[in-house]
């Protein structure tokens, strides 16, 4: 069922406003970043090297040396793609070390932080 045009507008508003708000959050909603590249050349990593494995089985069976070299090329290269694509990703939300943490406030959830923005954003309107 399509959103109207109200509706629309009012997804637009409150998306504007999360941005203005929190950009850093707001991105890490969108999930079209750095992340989700490196997690998707891990996997794809993953899955050579699996190809490779069947490739040095193949070569074994049909006592083709070619092909075995081959395919330990193609793990050995997987391997090294998927080591660096894992270093290189970004950590969810990084914390502070344990030191420089304010132990003040007690941890909320996610949900009760957008509520409480929710209702801080509607009494500054007026509703």
């Amino acid at each position: 069922m399509p959103l109207s045009e109200h509706e629309q507008r009012m997804l637009e508003q409150m998306e504007r406003a999360l941005y203005a708000e929190d950009p850093k959050f707001a991105s890490a909603l969108e999930g079209n970043g750095l992340r989700t590249y490196t997690r998707r050349r891990v996997y794809q990593a993953v899955a050579g090297f699996l190809a490779g494995i069947a490739l040095l089985m193949a070569g074994m069976v049909a006592q083709l040396i070619w092909v075995s070299v081959v395919g330990f090329l193609v793990m050995l290269g997987c391997a090294v793609l998927a080591v660096t694509g894992w270093r290189k990703a970004p950590k969810p939300g990084e914390q502070p070390p344990v030191g420089l943490r304010r132990q003040a406030r007690p941890k909320r959830s996610m949900m009760d932080r957008i509520e409480q923005r929710w209702q801080r954003r509607r009494d500054e309107q007026g509703h």
